[in-house]
Formats: structure tokens, C-alpha cells, sequence
């Protein structure tokens, strides 16, 4: 446990500035290791920041898939089983309920780079209880989507007038000031998120995967949820004026915001087709800093002279999802674009801070409700955020080297970069391996790969044992 506490992956690259910000994200990284929780037995476990004292459902299962799971199992593990609750009718996932079923991603990714099927059992069964509780409270039969803010979206920043109680900066206590328009089923907060209903049917089309891993029979039914859902997103949410996705509906309305993060995962989840695909990547508006969490940001903060908190900023860990995004969909372009904002931002600050000013690059909290300063609207952007971190760690992994990871092993697909010319990762753990990965040249298109010397395919099966060299060369 010390020894993978301590390690880290090392990187060379032909940029010095990307090597650096590689090493400011595996500092942050490793300070946020702290033993969890305060009493009784405790264990290594991520938390959320240098600003936070545990763990969170969302940013745990966004760690962990970002590649903790990989860099650190033993922590990404205990991470995940940190946020589970017991409770009568079994274990199931704590956190804020709107997507708290994004931990089920993360437990995924976590199999995945582990192949640890006793970890899978468990989350398989927090899983299925925790579904059971959401499809009875927060699953709308009117719209065929489940009710909820969107992913991440806890602040009323993040939302448009009606969802502001003016007095309070939590997006749970609207209910409390609004009880003649709350659902009359579940938490309450009748909104439905485009971010929130991707990560649902995400989830109904894994658990078969999960099943089959267990050697249990799938049900046939979540692969019918799952396609339900997406044509639900298709029909309520698609916007063919705008040639993207809605960010928000209720009863009352919607709001064609554009929001980053849900973007990103109608495309990584294969929600959005292949027009779809092409026509967000193209007029999805990028600051001078990268994709906005949400843009524009809402007029009772564009008023103030600002950006919300959770709207019209900059968060490092979306600007990785749409990153990879654009890879998917041919648009080496936006990659490479939010791979160098980070790297300028991480370099500039010596730290990856949880949100920036998307005009000046700034480490910037944004405006809410309920703040800080002279007006009261003013917040701080907390330091050394887990999330930013990894964000950075995702690019590199499933960015640059290009991994894709199966349960029989993982797959390759490389891009490097211009202005990168090489990159090389050292000493990074996979299942009973330890790899060094390199790819030089530009571009995508593999021209070699070699194994230890030898040629083969970009696969490396999931038993492989030992100290390995996987060398590539790719190009435009």
C-alpha cells in the first residue's frame, strides 16, 4: 500500500511545459491520498481536493475513471466503497442523488483496469438497489426521463432564474422555497438535464456488460431502458435550430443553454449519432480558455459584471471530457486545443485550481448566491482539485496514448499532438503488469508497435505479467 501511495507514473515528452503540468497534476494527485475516515478503520482514499475532508460520490467515480483506477487501485477502490451507504434494503450509492448513478462508470472503469470481479459484485448490487430507488422516485413516464439537476451541478449558478431561491447557493434547497412546484414523487426538483439522463442511459447499457463478467444472465430489460432513454434525449432535448442538444426541460419549458459536459457524453456515450457528432463539435461555442461548463452564463450574474459559478466557467475536468470528445469524432483539433489550455493553466499557477476565468485564464470561483465580499455574490475556486487533476491524467492515458480498455486487455489507438514530437509513460501498473509506453511522431494513423522489440497488433491481452516496453509510432 506505501509503495503505491508514493509511486506515480512517470512522463517525458518533447514539451517541456506538458512534462511539467503532468508533474503538477501527479503532486496534486498524491497531496489529496489521505486516510479516510476520521475514526474507526481507516484507509487511503482520494478526496475531492486540498479543500475538502472526504470524499465525493461524483468526483470519486470521475477519479477513478479519469485513472486513478490504474495509478492506484488499492486507493481507487476504497474511494468507491467509501460513498456506499447500507441500509434495509441493502447496500447502495450515497452522495447527492441526482447522478449518483455516475458512480456506476466509475466502478466500470475500475473493473476494467483491474479486473476485480469481488469489487464488481458488490457494485453491481449498489447498483441494482440504487436504480430500483431512482426508476420509482425520479423516472418521469410522461417524458421518459429521470428528474434531476445536471452532473456536477450543485450550485444554483448553474441554473436559470426559476431555479434560484435568491437566498441559499444549494441547488437542493429550492424545494424548500418552491413546495407548490416541486414533483410529486421523489426529492422534488422536477427539472430534467441533458448531462444527468446521458449518464442513466450509460448506466442501463453497462450493467448487461457487468452481468455477463459475474457469469449472471443480463436482463434483457436495461438494454430496452437504456435505448428508451436515448431516444427520450433524441425527441426532447435535440435542438435541430441550433444543431445541438437542449441543457435543461421541465413542465414549464426549456432552456437552450449549451453545456459542456453534457455534450461530451452524449458523444463518449454514443448518445448523440454521427450528425449529431459532427454538427456539436463544430457549434458548440469555446471561450478563449475552452468549453464552458454551461454558455452562456445566466443574466443575473452576466449583470454583475461576471460568470456564474457553475455557468460561463472554465472546469478542467470537462475540458478533458470534450477533449476527448473531439478525438471520437475527428476533431483532433479540440484536443489539442484544451491540452494546451491546461498545460498554460497548470504551468501559470503551479496547481490545478477547480475553476478559471474563461476570458483571462484566471483562477476565478465565480459568482452564486449566497457568497462572499462587498455584494455577497463572490466565490472562491478551491485549490488542487482532485478532478482538474486527473482531468489532465485522462488526456494523457486515453488522449495521447490512446487506451482503450476491455475485459480481455486494452487496446490502442495513439494521437500525438504537434509540438509534442515523443512521449514516453514509465512505471505504470496494469492489472499484474508494469508498463512503459511510448509513441513518437504526429498524428494518428499507427505505422508501428512493437512489444519488447517485437512486432504486434496495439492490443495487450489483460494476463499479461511483468515488466513490458510498448513502443509506437504513429502519423497524419
Amino acid at each position: 500500500m506505501e509503495f503505491e501511495i508514493a509511486a506515480f507514473p512517470t512522463l517525458r515528452c518533447g514539451n517541456a511545459a506538458v512534462e511539467r503540468a503532468y508533474r503538477i497534476a501527479a503532486g496534486d494527485l498524491l497531496g489529496n491520498i489521505q486516510p479516510y475516515p476520521p475514526g474507526g478503520e481507516r484507509r487511503p482514499v482520494l478526496l475531492a481536493g486540498l479543500d475538502y475532508d472526504t470524499p465525493w460520490t461524483r468526483d470519486a467515480a470521475i477519479n477513478v475513471w479519469n485513472g486513478l483506477g490504474l495509478t492506484h487501485p488499492q486507493v481507487a477502490r476504497d474511494t468507491l466503497l467509501s460513498v456506499l451507504e447500507e441500509s434495509a434494503d441493502g447496500v447502495a450509492i450515497g452522495g447527492q442523488y441526482w447522478d449518483a448513478v455516475l458512480w456506476v462508470v466509475g466502478l466500470w472503469a475500475y473493473y476494467l483496469y483491474t479486473g476485480d470481479r469481488d469489487t464488481l459484485e458488490l457494485g453491481y448490487r449498489a447498483a441494482r438497489n440504487s436504480l430500483r430507488r431512482f426508476e420509482d422516485e425520479e423516472y418521469d413516464p410522461q417524458f421518459g426521463l429521470f428528474r434531476g439537476p445536471a452532473v456536477y451541478g450543485d450550485g444554483v449558478a448553474a441554473y436559470p432564474d426559476r431555479y434560484s431561491p435568491g437566498a441559499t447557493s444549494s441547488i437542493l434547497d429550492w424545494v424548500q422555497y418552491h413546495s407548490a412546484e416541486k414533483a410529486s414523487r421523489g426529492y422534488g426538483i422536477p427539472m430534467m438535464t441533458l448531462s444527468t439522463n446521458c449518464v442513466y442511459a450509460a448506466v442501463y447499457r453497462l450493467l448487461p456488460r457487468m452481468a455477463v463478467e459475474l457469469g449472471l444472465p443480463p436482463l434483457p430489460e436495461d438494454e430496452v431502458t437504456a435505448e428508451r432513454l436515448r431516444e427520450s434525449i433524441h425527441r426532447h432535448f435535440w435542438n435541430p435550430r441550433s444543431g445541438l442538444f437542449d441543457y435543461l426541460l421541465d413542465e414549464e419549458g426549456r432552456c437552450e443553454a449549451q453545456e459542456g459536459l453534457g455534450h461530451a457524453f452524449a458523444i463518449l456515450f454514443g448518445i448523440a449519432d454521427a450528425e449529431q457528432t459532427a454538427s456539436i463539435l463544430r457549434r458548440l461555442y469555446r471561450t478563449p480558455w475552452g468549453v464552458a461548463c454551461v454558455w452562456p452564463t445566466f443574466a443575473r450574474y452576466a449583470e454583475r459584471g461576471g460568470f456564474g459559478r457553475h455557468s460561463g466557467t472554465i472546469w478542467p475536468f470537462i475540458n478533458a471530457f470534450w477533449a476527448e470528445a473531439g478525438l471520437r469524432g475527428k476533431r483532433s483539433d479540440l484536443f489539442d486545443e484544451e491540452l494546451a489550455h491546461l498545460t498554460v493553466l497548470f504551468n501559470r499557477f503551479a496547481q490545478c485550481a477547480e475553476i478559471y476565468h474563461p476570458l483571462t485564464g484566471e483562477i476565478y470561483g465565480g459568482l452564486q448566491e449566497a457568497g462572499k465580499g462587498a455584494s455577497g455574490w463572490e466565490w472562491e475556486s478551491c485549490a488542487r482539485q482532485s478532478w482538474s487533476a486527473t482531468a489532465y491524467l485522462r488526456m494523457i492515458l486515453l488522449g495521447v496514448l490512446g487506451m482503450r480498455f476491455e475485459p480481455d486487455g486494452v487496446h490502442f489507438a495513439p494521437y500525438l499532438p504537434p509540438g509534442l514530437g515523443w512521449l514516453e509513460l514509465e512505471y505504470l501498473p496494469y492489472r499484474g503488469a508494469r508498463l512503459s509506453l511510448q509513441v513518437e511522431g504526429r498524428g494518428s494513423r499507427l505505422t508501428a508497435c512493437r512489444l519488447d522489440g517485437q512486432p504486434l497488433e496495439a492490443f495487450l491481452p489483460a494476463g499479461l505479467k511483468g515488466a513490458h516496453r510498448l513502443e509506437m509510432s504513429v502519423e497524419e
